[in-house]
């Protein structure tokens, strides 16, 4: 009896030796933005940051990539799970010998394995890898968008505050303009109706400064909060936008191995592999559950029997026919998803590439017009000191030009701002992925 009871002893702490343990995990309720910029986890090297220093800074701080690089934890568990075979089952009964010829009581004891998971396994265990292989590729998607975003935010600041320079420029001449008609009116050289047109402008120009100001203040928010910087942390930014020319020969080539290169459409790709496993399991699950093992025990006079055992489905109204109609239609809609998504990003690559000749020519010709009216505000400047011209339409040519001038920075923010959506949208710079279609295979 006491070998007995140590044998179990020992059975029991073997199990329970492989056995998890239970922890808690609280939550962080102390989470906060860094206040400064020494406290980011990855902080910033010293000086103005440039576009690529900020993607790098996106990339190593923020929050919710930090938080969405958990997923990977996840996808690594289930695929530890679809590699587990079930474990086996045991019976064993005992009945008591309550009265009869009989000499003992009867005594019963089976075990058997599930061999219809065995038959699956290879298909769940290469669906569950390429799931996790897709976890990744969406996760390097997300990133990458990320940064795309935080390169746009970076081009609206810089390029916003070269607008904002000569705004400040325009108003300047506008006041100094408005100044000069106040007192000629307050001589009684003019009437009201020559000094209003020019408070308006005043007026309007202030509105677009303002209004510039507030959007200003929007981008540092959004662009510290991808950083993960407290919003009034002030993060220095390079003045001048370092991309690289844009060559559209080179850039249709780059559209043919497109499904290659971009992150979302190699997780797409990776999930259609994951789908195709799964409609592969559920083909081989439509044969019936099969159980095999061994039964052996007593009767109750004492015969014992021993010998194989096998517990089969009969496969008369479910044939996993359910399943297999619910992972092909799961599969069609990712082939169509796939399709879609491949088309649209061809065709919004297509759409940047046409609005890059369009803006190349168009800021060519507003760069002639900017470097004519400039060049006329310096002859005007002299016509006004000789008396020749008025100071009106002396002041009206400096704003004309000034506005020009705008409008050229404006356009050429536009430009970068293209440039950095058509390397989010070609994955410019990702390197090439080779997947076998598994159809093929």
């Amino acid at each position: 009896m006491g070998a007995r009871y140590l044998l179990a002893l020992n059975v029991a702490c073997l199990v329970l030796a492989g056995c998890e343990s239970y922890s808690p995990a609280p939550l962080n309720r102390g989470a906060k933005l860094a206040e400064r910029l020494a406290d980011l986890p990855h902080p910033a090297a010293p000086g103005p940051q440039t576009i690529d220093s900020v993607g790098r800074l996106v990339i190593e701080n923020n929050p919710d990539l930090r938080a969405a690089r958990a997923s990977r934890g996840v996808a690594a568990a289930e695929m530890l799970q679809a590699g587990i075979l079930p474990n086996p089952s045991v019976n064993a009964g005992y009945a008591f010998l309550l009265g009869g010829p009989a000499t003992v009581g009867a005594l019963t004891a089976s075990i058997g394995q599930d061999l219809k998971s065995v038959v699956t396994l290879t298909a769940r265990r290469s669906a569950a890898g390429a799931a996790a292989e897709q976890v990744d590729a969406s996760l390097l998607w997300q990133e990458w968008q990320t940064v795309g975003k935080a390169r746009l935010l970076m081009v609206e600041l810089v390029e916003g505050e070269k607008q904002r320079r000569l705004l400040e420029q325009t108003r300047a001449v506008l006041d100094a303009r408005l100044k000069t008609e106040r007192q000629a009116m307050a001589a009684g050289n003019v009437t009201l109706t020559t000094v209003v047109p020019a408070q308006t402008a005043v007026a309007d120009l202030r509105k677009q400064l303002d209004d510039l100001d507030r959007q200003q203040a929007a981008r540092r928010r959004d662009l510290n909060a991808l950083i993960g910087l407290a919003p009034d942390v002030p993060l220095p930014l390079a003045e001048r936008i370092d991309l690289p020319a844009l060559d559209p020969a080179a850039m249709r080539k780059l559209v043919n191995d497109l499904a290659d290169r971009r992150p979302d459409l190699i997780a797409l790709q990776l999930g259609y592999r994951s789908q195709e496993e799964k409609v592969r399991a559920a083909i081989l699950g439509q044969f019936p559950a099969l159980v095999f093992g061994g039964v052996g025990g007593r009767d109750t006079g004492d015969v014992r029997s021993a010998g194989p055992q096998i517990t089969m489905d009969l496969p008369l109204f479910n044939r996993n026919q359910g399943q297999i109609a619910l992972a092909r239609a799961t599969r069609q809609k990712l082939r169509d998803e796939f399709a879609a998504r491949l088309a649209a990003a061809k065709g919004e690559i297509q759409g940047i590439l046409d609005e890059e000749a369009l803006l190349a020519r168009q800021i060519m010709a507003v760069t002639t017009q900017v470097s004519e009216l400039r060049h006329a505000v310096r002859g005007a400047e002299q016509a006004y000191r000789d008396g020749n011209l008025d100071a009106r339409g002396y002041v009206d040519l400096k704003v004309a030009a000034l506005a020009k001038a705008t409008e050229l920075v404006a356009l050429k923010q536009l430009r970068l701002e293209r440039r950095v959506a058509l390397a989010t949208l070609s994955g410019a710079g990702m390197p090439v992925v080779s997947l076998a279609d598994p159809g093929n295979r």
